[in-house]
């Protein structure tokens, strides 16, 4: 806080409590520091605020303006304050999270109900959007972190490993005769294959995993969202690589079966993204708490 805001303060106190001395206790510091406080005030300002009584200050006609204002802007700065600690007791404030459709439906829901149940009074906001769009809006300042599929890199960004992804092909039980042995990857383009449109990091992966095997992946159908690559599948109409996470109940039921892969797949991560030397907020720190 600067010196001329130090000035009102002292100005404030003395008006409020009308006697130099218990201005001074209610500040603690000297008599003599609040008088000479009060003089450079007056002088900034161009005219006496106060005139002594017997009984102590009384504003002058000039001070009774000004001191309509500063109590206001005392007011103002002790509402600031309680927000403040409002928000760092997690009483009030907003979190903004960037996370793809499945990454929200998958892995962050669970852990924004138990958030909402503690913190009902945070408002959490989460935009929908692929790895890449989600780290841009990051470092463009318009969420706080991101839920990501890595691997990825951004010099401007760190990453928290968080829970761990095995994909896998899966397909109609109409398929089962594949599962008796593990499948070669180069035998893939024998089949209808169902793969997300090209642009996340998802679909960069396996193809990734694909091209480091000498093969190429050429899908019948590319889809929009996991759970339509889910619905396509269950359907019949091909085959699909999906994080097993992600179809636990489809493979419990037998609604899709698992299909060995000849090399398997490495294993990824769920990444938190924040952006590098910028503080997160208390709300913000105590949701990504939650997170594995």
């Amino acid at each position: 806080m600067d010196t001329n805001m130090e000035w009102y303060r002292v100005f404030y106190w003395t008006a409020k409590l009308g006697s130099l001395t218990k201005a001074a206790e209610e500040l603690h510091i000297t008599q003599p520091a609040v008088s000479h406080t009060l003089k450079q005030l007056e002088g900034s300002l161009g005219g006496p605020l106060f005139f002594r009584t017997s009984k102590g200050v009384v504003l002058t006609a000039e001070g009774e303006v000004l001191f309509q204002y500063v109590e206001q802007a005392i007011h103002l700065l002790e509402v600031g304050k309680k927000k403040i600690a409002e928000m760092q007791n997690l009483l009030h404030g907003e979190i903004h999270v960037g996370a793809s459709d499945t990454l929200c439906k998958h892995y962050l829901l669970p852990y924004l109900e138990q958030f909402h149940a503690k913190y009902p009074d945070i408002r959490v906001h989460v935009t929908n959007r692929t790895t890449p769009e989600t780290l841009a809006l990051l470092k463009e300042g318009k969420i706080d972190f991101g839920i990501v599929n890595l691997p990825v890199s951004d010099p401007k960004v760190d990453f928290r490993q968080s829970l761990v992804l095995q994909d896998c092909l899966v397909g109609h039980p109409q398929y089962v005769s594949l599962t008796q042995a593990p499948f070669p990857l180069a035998s893939i383009g024998q089949y209808p294959l169902l793969l997300l449109e090209p642009g996340g990091s998802t679909r960069h992966y396996l193809d990734e995993y694909a091209k480091s095997n000498g093969v190429g992946l050429r899908p019948e159908f590319e889809l929009g969202s996991l759970d339509l690559l889910v619905e396509f599948a269950r359907s019949g109409f091909g085959l699909t690589f999906i994080a097993r996470n992600f179809v636990m109940d489809e493979l419990a039921t037998g609604k899709l079966i698992e299909i060995p892969l000849d090399p398997p797949i490495p294993e990824r991560r769920v990444g938190i993204a924040t952006l590098k030397g910028v503080p997160l907020s208390a709300a913000s720190k105590s949701f990504i708490e939650f997170l594995p």
